[in-house]
């Protein structure tokens, strides 16, 4: 059922932004916050900082890396419902937090349960933000993205109050309770189209209760199209609606009345060969978006990237505490800096990338270079206010992730962005996963943030290096938007939520 134009760009479109902006405020707001909960852990599990550098780490690469499995569930179930259960996710990994007894316990109930209720919550919140605009979607997305951020400048000051006022564990279980109005946050996600799961369900009561009244074409006349319109009038799918359809022709052969083992043990085999056709062209798919230079370059610069610029996040206070330059978190705490900075560079970053005479991967190479710079002097900054106005740099030039399906579409065309974005989002989570247990391997090791620092921003200035020299234009890639003409950008709502 596609969305009428009258329903896009306005009207319900806003309450769902404002909905979807609050839900990424309440899931993501404690995570990108974590920094001020993990000197709290050190000091009450007195464990190494490289083990407890494995809580914050995990909460934020899990979603990511299982982003591919968040937006199935998006795609089969709607967002409303993965919405309610992200909610029970997130409130029950943060409550469940509170009694902990040790950092493993931690690792598993916020690292684990609360990064994938996240990760839910981003693929959820933006699939739904897509269909309702198009026109307007950059826009939309936009607004609905600067939730994170300030989620994590609110809830950095509050968790501070919070601990003070009721102690660490009390904490927890406050914003634990919040996070539970993601359900209501769920409320307004009225779903413009009916998701898979509920198609295959009534395709397969129809057929029960009425003979042949839903009827599907045949497996044989479906293909597999690049983007283009076409004006045959066979029926065209794509890699998603032809796995949809072969699930839901999987079910009819269920019910059809038995014929013999032998009869039915074809019709089995069949399908599993349908479905592995359709699997193994996704999986070509995958594999020659990765034969693309720029491709390959864009996803070793954003592992890079997230290995070294996540970790201040995570150790800034901690560098602040153990250098002597402040002898508690302030009232604004520079990782509430940090956010407010990021919220305003993905607005002005996403502003100029939409001006014409701007590449889009040159200024993600700067972007990456200037957060570099602040990366190295970290360690010789010997003043508070010197490390507020790092946190301001690195968070501003940190906003560059509202870049990343910009660029991707550029390189790939919008018809592969589902693909192409789930394989960057997990080569960006496997770096946020691991850039914090190696800064903090470092500290332990030195007793000192110095080489850690030194490490990390070395990291990013090597990835804005590599991605630079790599899109040069001496290169004459093989797959330039000039050699791609069947590539057209259409407004194709399931493609453009992959962003999720």
């Amino acid at each position: 059922m596609a969305p009428s134009t009258e329903v896009l760009d306005g009207g319900w479109g806003w309450a769902i932004v404002v909905a979807s902006f609050m839900a990424q405020l309440l899931a993501y707001g404690s995570p990108q916050s974590v920094g001020v909960l993990y000197p709290e852990w050190l000091h009450a599990f007195q464990e190494g900082k490289g083990m407890t550098a494995w809580v914050g780490s995990l909460v934020a690469g899990v979603g990511l890396i299982a982003s591919p499995v968040c937006s199935a569930c998006v795609d089969n179930f709607g967002a409303r419902p993965v919405t309610i259960f992200s909610g029970v996710m997130v409130a029950g990994g943060l409550m469940l937090s509170a009694f902990a007894p040790n950092v493993q316990f931690l690792i598993f109930s916020y690292g684990i349960v609360v990064g994938l209720g996240c990760g839910l919550v981003y693929a959820a919140t933006l699939t739904i933000t897509c269909q309702y605009f198009d026109k307007r979607r950059g826009l939309a997305l936009g607004i609905v993205t600067t939730g994170t951020s300030v989620g994590a400048f609110i809830y950095a000051s509050a968790q501070n109050e919070l601990i003070v006022l009721y102690g660490l564990d009390g904490c927890l279980l406050i914003i634990g309770a919040v996070a539970l109005n993601l359900m209501a946050c769920a409320g307004f996600m009225r779903p413009l189209n009916m998701p898979g799961y509920y198609l295959k369900q009534k395709a397969a009561l129809e057929r029960n209760t009425e003979e042949q009244l839903f009827e599907k074409p045949p497996l044989d006349e479906l293909k597999i199209t690049t983007g283009s319109k076409s004006t045959t009038p066979e029926k065209t799918l794509t890699v998603k609606e032809l796995l949809i359809t072969i699930d839901a022709k999987d079910l009819a052969v269920q019910t059809e009345k038995k014929k013999g083992s032998f009869l039915n043990g074809l019709a089995i085999m069949k399908v599993i060969k349908k479905k592995q056709q359709a699997y193994s062209k996704y999986m070509q798919s995958m594999y020659e978006i990765l034969q693309d230079q720029a491709m390959v370059a864009f996803c070793i610069a954003v592992f890079l990237f997230s290995l070294g610029a996540f970790p201040p996040v995570l150790f800034i206070e901690d560098v602040a505490q153990s250098e002597g330059l402040i002898e508690e978190v302030s009232v604004i705490p520079l990782v509430s800096i940090g956010a407010i900075a990021t919220c305003v560079g993905k607005l002005v970053l996403g502003m100029l990338v939409d001006i014409r005479w701007i590449n889009g991967i040159y200024l993600y190479a700067f972007t990456m270079f200037a957060g570099g710079l602040a990366l190295l002097l970290i360690p010789i900054t010997k003043s508070y206010l010197g490390l507020q106005i790092l946190s301001v740099v690195l968070g501003f030039f940190s906003g560059n992730w509202s870049l990343t399906s910009y660029i991707t579409t550029k390189i790939v065309g919008l018809d592969r962005l589902t693909q192409a974005h789930g394989i960057l989002m997990f080569f960006g989570g496997f770096g946020i996963m691991l850039g914090p247990p190696v800064v903090g391997w470092f500290f332990d090791w030195t007793q000192s943030y110095d080489l850690a620092f030194y490490f990390s921003g070395g990291c990013v200035e090597l990835g804005a290096v590599i991605l630079f020299l790599l899109n040069l234009p001496c290169w004459n890639r093989k797959h330039s938007e000039n050699d791609r003409p069947d590539v057209h950008y259409t407004s194709n709502c399931d493609k453009v939520a992959s962003v999720a």
